[in-house]
């Protein structure tokens, strides 16, 4: 059952679910085959959200959470994770709720729920954000995979400020996450990068348009974030894939890269959509299997480079995969 105060913070912070419609949003994607379809996944996470800051228990969630279809689980796990982060942050960085979710039920989503974090993070004040990830030694890629919520960050000020962060491009502050206050800003492009598959509808000419319209230093970012959200949300079919990877031109190997850690994270979840198997098979030309073979094989111990996080030394490892061999004369 709901709680009164939660049921007064749900009213304040929650948005309605037309809210995130295509449409309301504004975006030029709103009347492509996919929308409604790809509307469901913030509106997954609208519902996390809704249940994550109003439940009394963490079992209640957890409940209210496998009622969601496999698919869309993680995005729900996604909100409850803002939620948890969010009353972590009221209580004074001092709550655990956070560090619960995901050393319990959420583990299985873990790189979704990172992403949950940064859209807390989009909502609270930056002092606050250094307490926003818990200490979660012994959680599958932990710290490596907590620039997933710069990433969710970044997604979220594209989707919901998009003048801003896409048609202005607004570059934010740099912010020492993992003490890498550079870095900071390409874990956002990321995000970014995702944003717009959703913005432009997964209709892969608008979506490379976009990405054109960048700084030509931001692009190999945003073609990752495309690749990831490509695979992981789907909404393309073979032939819109096929094109999708024409259009990365030079930039396949990032957008490959996304895929792979798109089926990484499907596969870690344990379960496989058929659009995530046929995005791994046209934009990295690879199976769910040795999709995840390569993942798991160029992951990072901590402290792998001195210079770059680890996630980008991950990152940089699957990339290389995909990176065309220069003909030797």
């Amino acid at each position: 059952m709901p709680t009164t105060l939660g049921s007064i913070r749900r009213r304040v912070l929650t948005p309605q679910l037309a809210e995130v419609t295509f449409a309301k949003r504004g975006f030029p994607g709103a009347d492509s085959p996919a929308a409604s379809r790809l509307e469901a996944i913030p509106q997954s996470v609208i519902c996390g959200f809704e249940w994550g800051i109003d439940a009394r228990s963490q079992w209640e969630v957890e409940r209210r959470l496998d009622l969601v279809e496999p698919e869309f689980r993680g995005f729900a796990y996604e909100g409850a994770t803002m939620a948890c982060t969010v009353l972590d942050a009221m209580a004074g960085g001092r709550g655990t709720k956070t560090r619960e979710l995901i050393l319990g039920p959420a583990q299985p989503h873990v790189f979704l729920a990172y992403i949950g974090i940064g859209f807390a993070m989009a909502r609270l004040p930056r002092p606050l954000w250094k307490k926003v990830v818990p200490d979660l030694t012994g959680s599958a890629y932990y710290p490596a995979m907590t620039w997933f919520a710069v990433d969710g960050f970044g997604f979220d000020r594209a989707y919901f400020e998009t003048r801003r962060w896409v048609d202005e491009q607004r570059v934010p502050r740099a912010y020492p996450w993992e003490g890498s206050p550079d870095y900071f800003l390409r874990a956002v492009d990321q995000g970014i990068g995702r944003a717009l598959w959703f913005i432009h509808g997964a209709r892969p000419q608008g979506v490379a348009a976009a990405v054109a319209r960048f700084a030509a230093h931001r692009a190999a970012d945003l073609w990752s974030g495309v690749g990831l959200a490509a695979a992981f949300a789907g909404g393309s079919d073979a032939e819109g894939l096929a094109m999708l990877r024409r259009e990365a031109g030079p930039f396949l190997p990032e957008l490959a890269q996304g895929v792979v850690f798109a089926v990484k994270g499907r596969d870690f979840a344990g379960f496989m959509p058929a659009h995530t198997e046929a995005a791994g098979v046209i934009l990295a030309g690879m199976s769910v299997e040795s999709a995840v073979e390569l993942a798991d094989g160029t992951a990072v111990t901590p402290g792998a480079a001195a210079d770059v996080p680890d996630y980008e030394v991950w990152r940089r490892r699957v990339q290389a995969h995909f990176a065309p061999v220069e003909e030797h004369r």
